[in-house]
């Protein structure tokens, strides 16, 4: 087995595509489309800290089960994709609903986060993440 030490990856028809090989050898994939563009994990319950994230600015909290995720480099058009996931107190579960390109933007998403009931909650430990072509 070889293994391949690089620091940049370009593309030799575009510099900013590279098509992968699947399992199988019959189809390909674009790894940049693939990748995920931004990700944080944060709590909201006490805090309203960032534990970790990648090309997250920071996150607004908007009232109980609002939070805002403001990215550092933005998407190069309203059509990007998110999704979320996490836990409340005492590992209890409540509900996430991720709202990306919300009103045409490109920097930033929302996500309601609430108990079964319906009722907003802020949560103890929140994930979000978003994929789309970066501008």
């Amino acid at each position: 087995m070889s293994t391949l030490k690089t620091n940049t990856l370009t593309g030799t028809t575009s510099a900013g595509s590279i098509l992968v090989t699947g399992e199988g050898g019959s189809t390909t994939t674009n790894l940049q489309q693939g990748l995920c563009k931004q990700w944080i994990d944060f709590s909201m319950n006490s805090s309203n800290a960032i534990l970790d994230s990648l090309n997250t600015s920071s996150f607004t909290d908007e009232g109980t089960g609002s939070p805002e995720i403001n990215l550092t480099n933005v998407f190069s058009s309203a059509n990007w994709v998110c999704a979320g996931g996490g836990w409340g107190a005492d590992n209890k579960d409540g509900n996430i609903i991720p709202n990306a390109g919300n009103a045409g933007n490109t920097n930033q998403y929302w996500m309601s986060t609430f108990w079964h009931d319906g009722g907003d909650y802020d949560m103890q430990n929140i994930h979000g993440m978003s994929f789309g072509d970066l501008a």
